[in-house]
């Protein structure tokens, strides 16, 4: 049994309390200790005092927070940020991760914790936390492998707390999908397999996995495409891909003639894991049936029961909420990633230039932004060059972008003004006609000259400089031509600058997700952009650019990418004039 506490006023607490709280938590094997409303201490285990290396007496009837909760410095923790003291006041289940306890030598201890509220006869509500420490290679056995069916109800509400909390850390199907894995193997079962229902109303077998030397290992010989489902079929397997109740299974179920192809890949899975009991759960949303999962035992003895079914479907319903969000998140992502890829521009062909662009969604956004490139001819025959991000990152920002990208155009062709006077123009009618409210950008004018040079005339409203690098690799940024940003109307006239592109020099036009990374100041993103983009001066412009944008952009980007990269080639090329116009650059943003 666990320690008590004495009533913190001075007295001792009824003994209906004390033996309550003490029966909590000398029920688990992990440590694990009894707050009441107030965060005081009222039991813990002799786990607990192992590991935090304090005696009873020490703690029982003390301030759980003041006495244990720390940052990660060692400091105390304010209590309106202690994530332990907002799980007792809220009375609700919670978890988390890679928290710090001060031990009894002084040592932080980081842990990670599940908590739900408990009931043990005191006058207000108490509160379970059950923890261990992130140093160990995995959770002490809080819940008993052996017995799915025995687990008490506290531990049923910590172990849904932890898959709510997992399945709803991401909205990446695969890794939903293997947090699930992970939750079930080996806590409940020797085996987890995930069978999913495809977008095309395929089946696919997801994972075949079990528990090796305390890691999760994938027979990926078992995994793949598994044939239909068919409508009428007894099986639990299909009968559970159809959405139907969950059911207890073996290998005596598949031992007859089988009835469809998917009930011999379910017979060659029991003879190839060892399978001697498993249970089967449809994983539903409010819309559809995503697939199924089935847990089976092979080194434990007992046979899942009945009672066991609850505790899956409670699983299987918070996987199938989790799964579905994922499935519509990459869902909407791909729609606007083919949206914006299909409002950006096929480059122009341009004699005695290379070009080329490339356009990257940020990685972790659900919506695409307004970064942008464009490149096109003016009606004198020079080019026009453009890169530009319209503030926010959503699908109207992406809206406003295209806006912005098509008056640019009109204007260009039209006024064949030089670029400070373009963008004036457009500057004035932005607010008035388009949605957007800001944005950057540079404008270019790129004409050739006699000696085979080319002439680069711009403005840049904002934005972050163009690098130009010569063919021996100087680089410099050209800083010059730079005005306010679209959307603040200044009445001045917008600066211009030119510079002449020699043979062989590249220039790099780029928006700010390429320089801007968390934890880095703007001129380190540019003297890295800058250092690497000298190094590949020799190299050939598209894999120039691809391993520009492979070394450069930070690995914690937030950000859309959009990149166009000019080349004037060292040597005249003598076949440009044989190259049919639908060879040349596609400007392809894949990359």
């Amino acid at each position: 049994m666990g320690q008590q506490a004495p009533d913190p006023v001075g007295g001792q607490l009824p003994t209906t309390i004390r033996e309550a709280a003490a029966e909590v938590v000398g029920a688990h094997c992990a440590a694990a200790y009894v707050a009441d409303d107030r965060g005081t201490m009222l039991a813990l285990n002799a786990q607990a005092e192992a590991l935090l290396l304090r005696p009873a007496g020490e703690l029982l009837g003390r301030e759980v927070h003041e006495l244990l909760h720390r940052n990660r410095y060692g400091a105390p923790l304010p209590r309106t940020q202690c994530p332990f003291r907002e799980s007792v006041l809220a009375q609700r289940t919670g978890q988390n991760t890679n928290d710090w306890l001060e031990r009894g030598d002084g040592a932080l201890l980081p842990v990670s914790w599940v908590s739900t509220p408990v009931e043990v006869g005191a006058p207000h509500p108490g509160t379970l936390v059950i923890f261990w420490s992130c140093d160990d290679p995995k959770p002490p056995g809080t819940w008993p492998r052996q017995f799915m069916s025995s687990l008490t109800e506290l531990e049923r509400l910590a172990l849904l707390a932890e898959t709510t909390t997992q399945l709803s850390s991401t909205l990446k199907v695969d890794e939903a999908l293997n947090s699930l894995v992970s939750l079930v193997v080996p806590r409940l079962a020797d085996w987890a397999v995930v069978d999913l229902i495809t977008e095309g109303d395929e089946v696919w077998r997801f994972a075949v996995a079990h528990a090796q030397d305390g890691v999760v290992v994938h027979r990926d010989d078992l995994e793949g495409p598994m044939p239909p489902v068919p409508e009428a079929s007894p099986m639990p397997l299909s009968r559970a891909l159809r959405g139907a109740a969950s059911s207890l299974t073996g290998p005596e179920t598949y031992h007859g003639p089988p009835d469809a192809g998917i009930a011999v890949e379910q017979r060659r899975l029991f003879e190839a894991t060892g399978m001697h009991s498993a249970i089967i759960a449809p994983i539903r949303s409010h819309r559809r049936t995503l697939g199924a999962l089935t847990l089976g035992r092979s080194e434990q003895p007992e046979a899942f029961t009945s009672t066991d079914l609850t505790l899956l479907e409670d699983i299987t319903r918070r996987a199938g909420l989790a799964l579905d969000n994922a499935r519509l998140y990459e869902r909407q992502r791909k729609v606007a990633e083919t949206m914006q890829r299909y409002l950006l521009p096929r480059l122009p062909r341009v004699r005695g230039l290379g070009m080329t662009a490339r356009y990257l969604p940020a990685p972790d956004a659900s919506e695409v932004g307004g970064d942008w490139y464009d490149a096109f001819t003016l009606a004198d025959g020079a080019t026009a060059l453009a890169v530009g991000d319209v503030v926010g990152h959503d699908l109207e920002a992406a809206a406003g972008m295209a806006q912005l990208r098509n008056m640019l155009r009109a204007y260009a062709w039209m006024h064949g003004q030089m670029p400070g006077e373009v963008v004036d123009w457009l500057d004035h009618a932005t607010g008035a006609i388009t949605q957007v409210s800001m944005a950057t950008m540079i404008f270019a004018r790129l004409a050739g000259t006699d000696d085979g040079q080319f002439e680069l005339h711009w403005t840049n409203a904002g934005h972050p400089p163009p690098l130009l690098v010569s063919h021996e690799g100087v680089t410099r940024y050209l800083t010059e031509g730079h005005g306010v940003l679209l959307g603040i109307q200044s009445k001045q006239a917008r600066p211009g600058a030119s510079v002449t592109l020699e043979r062989g020099s590249t220039l790099v036009l780029y928006t700010d997700g390429l320089i801007e990374a968390p934890g880095h100041s703007i001129d380190e993103g540019l003297e890295n952009l800058r250092r690497h983009a000298a190094s590949l001066a020799h190299r050939p412009l598209e894999q120039f650019t691809d391993l520009l944008l492979q070394r450069t952009r930070p690995p914690r980007n937030e950000d859309d990418v959009a990149l166009l990269a000019i080349r004037v080639p060292y040597e005249p090329d003598p076949y440009a004039e044989l190259m049919p116009a639908d060879l040349a650059d596609s400007g392809y943003t894949g990359r």
